[in-house]
């Protein structure tokens, strides 16, 4: 055989075996998720996203966001007055209905709606029997929201089984949490909890039912110094966390190489999962919200990345699992 010949063959070799090792690769996972998932707008904005890029998000809701303010009494967290919530209620009836539309919608699309407590507090000292409470209160809330709302008739079919079978996921409001926190998640049900925080993109821990997630740390900024993916802690450290729209295009380019470095450094290596949190809320002049925007353009409809909520990333862990040896899961 020539040796031109013999060079080809080898390259060829190398190029096949190269391109198996590849297929071999699972898809990489990115979950985006929102906190509060308050204003109406920013639902749409956010459903009107994922669908432009075949992408599922999750939302972890507070539930005080479907009581209006003139009936915001007949909710009280554990070791509170009525009518207390640290992130408020819904302004309106008129407001909260058109919440209770989004949530119904981003759920038919494939979305995952999880709990994020009602009143937003500090778990940190609760026992297990106060966050039971709220999770038994975040059910009732939901449970009965389009008859307090005066819209009973309205109510779509199947929304009880979705309160009471639909909703699997949950986070500890500022990551904040108490050893009385996952015997109370085993209790109500809860599949996933999503409240760590790790020192980089992490598997999920597995304690007996439940399946706990946590935002990774990821390097930021020109030191890369890690900050959790998530928009608030960019927020404080870009800012002190007060507004400045001057600079919102710069924040946002931090943020979104911050967002896309850390895809490409699993993409390119071991394809954990990449997970970023963000809130109903337009930090910084939208800086984050656009950041994630941009991510989600560029990676989420790639053959080789799915971009998923929690629900979905369990699933296809799981058959990752059971066929490591087959590609595209």
């Amino acid at each position: 055989m020539r040796p031109s010949s013999l060079l080809a063959l080898v390259m060829a070799a190398c190029m096949f075996a190269a391109g198996a090792r590849a297929e071999e690769k699972p898809k990489q996972l990115v979950m985006i998720s929102f906190d509060g998932a308050g204003p109406n707008a920013l639902w749409q904005r956010s459903r009107d996203i994922a669908k432009r890029n075949n992408a599922h998000f999750s939302y972890f809701l507070s539930c005080t966001l479907l009581i209006d303010r003139a009936n915001a009494k007949i909710y009280q967290g554990p070791h509170q007055k009525p009518g207390k919530s640290n992130i408020g209620f819904a302004q309106t009836a008129e407001e909260a209905r058109g919440r209770l539309q989004h949530i119904w919608q981003a759920h038919l699309e494939g979305h995952d709606i999880s709990s994020h407590t009602c009143g937003h507090f500090d778990g940190k000292d609760w026992a297990a029997s106060d966050w039971t409470a709220e999770f038994h209160t975040f059910r009732e809330v939901l449970g009965n929201a389009w008859t307090r709302l005066g819209v009973a008739a309205q109510e779509p079919q199947g929304w009880q089984d979705f309160v009471q079978n639909g909703i699997r996921g949950f986070r500890a409001p500022y990551f904040s949490t108490s050893a009385g926190m996952v015997e109370a998640e085993k209790s109500a049900g809860i599949a996933y909890d999503a409240s760590l925080v790790t020192k980089g993109p992490a598997m999920p821990q597995q304690e007996n039912s439940l399946l706990r997630f946590g935002l990774p740390l990821i390097p930021e900024g020109p030191s890369a110094k890690p900050i959790i993916a998530m928009d608030y802690n960019l927020f404080v450290r870009h800012s002190k966390g007060v507004n400045d729209p001057a600079h919102a295009a710069d924040y946002e380019e931090r943020a979104y190489s911050a967002f896309k470095a850390a895809f490409d450094k699993q993409y390119d290596g071991e394809r954990i999962p990449l997970q970023i949190g963000l809130h109903f809320v337009e930090m910084n002049d939208g800086a984050y919200w656009r950041a994630m925007e941009r991510l989600v353009t560029d990676v989420c409809s790639r053959a080789d990345v799915a971009c998923v909520s929690y629900s979905e990333a369990i699933r296809m862990l799981k058959e990752r699992e059971k066929r490591p040896e087959t590609s595209g899961l």
